[in-house]
């Protein structure tokens, strides 16, 4: 979990970060695109809003989770061994991620377009054809429901308990689902656009954005763990959480209008 800052305009900031950068995780990707592509056949108008649908079903949890635990917890502190835990759970998870996205860039068919790949993703692969908006909204929020969800949306909840009550953790969770929207909109709209183009350039923009997806994922993943085993590195970090947030959300951000550019080009030359 992260080390959240005590000024608010601060704290608002990161969490708001830290909901784009959410938006980016792999298994956000992953069914964000099996969602449109599905719809894309079945449902075309659905389609580019799947992103958006995903992201409002998994912030309604969030929301849910930090009124609760902002209601139920006026003292309560978060134990170190959950600190602990929920820090190695997202390493763990960042690594898989990250390596399997690299290893579906690298094994690509040269004419094949890359498609993200999750683990939650698989394992709710059932789900991803639907082409009602309510389903969509709910396979967000059935996303939620994971240990990493859950505890940031737990510590959102605690830390604003200093600055009032539940008033301010409703603030926090909305800041990270409006991060979230972003990201995960602009993504449904990205993959629809790619539906419609499965031609070189969508091909190279697709590997553009699996690499970096994969590159940031191993990257964060890197970083926790030197984090955990040695404390100057800790030291060094702290108080950067924000700093680090933006760069990751700017390394993602340029990548994808690097991409979207590659696509558009062709487009205007013809």
């Amino acid at each position: 979990m992260e080390t959240l800052p005590t000024d608010w305009f601060a704290l608002a900031s990161l969490v708001f970060v830290l909901g784009m950068k959410h938006g980016f995780d792999a298994d956000h990707l992953a069914t964000i695109d099996g969602l449109t592509r599905y719809n894309a056949r079945q449902n075309p108008a659905l389609a580019r809003y799947c992103g958006v649908l995903f992201s409002l079903g998994h912030g309604a949890v969030v929301v849910l989770i930090a009124l609760t635990v902002s209601t139920l917890a006026q003292s309560w502190e978060v134990p170190e061994w959950m600190d602990t835990l929920g820090a190695w759970i997202s390493i763990a998870f960042l690594a898989a991620l990250g390596l399997i996205n690299l290893h579906a860039v690298l094994s690509a068919a040269p004419g094949e377009v890359v498609q993200p790949l999750g683990l939650k993703g698989r394992l709710f692969s059932r789900m991803q054809r639907t082409t009602k908006p309510l389903l969509v909204a709910a396979v967000g929020a059935l996303f939620a429901f994971s240990f990493d969800t859950i505890s940031q949306a737990a510590l959102f909840a605690l830390t604003s308990q200093q600055f009032g009550g539940w008033e301010h953790a409703l603030t926090l969770a909305l800041l990270f689902m409006l991060g979230m929207l972003v990201t995960d909109g602009v993504n449904g709209l990205w993959i629809s656009r790619l539906i419609r183009r499965a031609d070189e350039v969508a091909q190279i923009a697709s590997r553009v954005m699996g690499l970096v997806v994969a590159g940031v994922s191993l990257l964060v993943a890197g970083f926790g763990a030197a984090k955990f085993f040695s404390p100057a590195v800790d030291a060094w970090s702290d108080g950067k959480e924000l700093a680090f947030g933006f760069i990751l959300v700017a390394i993602i951000a340029g990548s994808y209008l690097f991409a979207v550019r590659s696509v558009r080009r062709p487009q205007l030359a013809t």
